[in-house]
């Protein structure tokens, strides 16, 4: 019982982190990479789907994505969808090609995305704290029970600290780096 909360608020903080490196894998810096699209989601035969999905995406060169849908009736829905997300980009289309040139990045354009950054780790934080609330809540839970003794429950509280800690650690760790790779020129 002891390990089955410990352990399941391990994963659950694990995941946490890979959500945050998913997200920070969105804010892009001034390389393009096939991995800004995933979310851009377009409508095809009444269904949203993502971009990936209705078209070839793939990299024209260090500045370009190069977005080649399967179908041609698909090019300005795909073009529109790539537009109207919240990344900033303005893709053109050359025939049944659709280039998305990625932009320089501006100091106060980094500066926001730094921002953006910084509150993407903020809610990882908030969501791994949470974690550890429900697991302690949950040892509570047995001691009321009956099913442990204050001992293992005080050891356990510590474990799942330790674990929260390190995961708060590995999340400062991954908005250093990602700060860092934004504000290089």
């Amino acid at each position: 019982m002891l390990d089955d909360v410990k352990k399941t608020a391990e994963q659950k903080m694990q995941k946490s982190l890979e959500s945050l490196k998913n997200d920070l894998a969105k804010v892009r810096t001034g390389r393009a990479h096939t991995g800004l699209l995933d979310h851009v989601m377009v409508e095809y035969y009444g269904s949203m789907v993502s971009v990936n999905q209705v078209a070839n995406v793939n990299l024209g060169d260090a500045r370009t994505i190069n977005v080649q849908p399967y179908e041609k009736n698909m090019i300005g829905k795909v073009e529109k969808a790539i537009r109207d997300c919240d990344l900033g980009l303005n893709p053109a289309t050359n025939g049944d090609l659709i280039r998305v040139p990625m932009p320089m990045l501006t100091e106060e354009r980094r500066r926001d995305l730094t921002k953006i950054v910084r509150q993407e780790g903020e809610g990882a934080k908030v969501s791994i704290r949470n974690i550890r609330r429900d697991a302690i809540d949950g040892l509570k839970k047995l001691i009321k029970d009956k099913l442990i003794s204050e001992d293992d429950e005080r050891r356990a509280q510590d474990e799942i600290q330790k674990a929260t800690d390190k995961a708060v650690a590995e999340v400062d760790r991954m908005l250093q780096v990602k700060e860092a790779d934004l504000m290089a020129v």
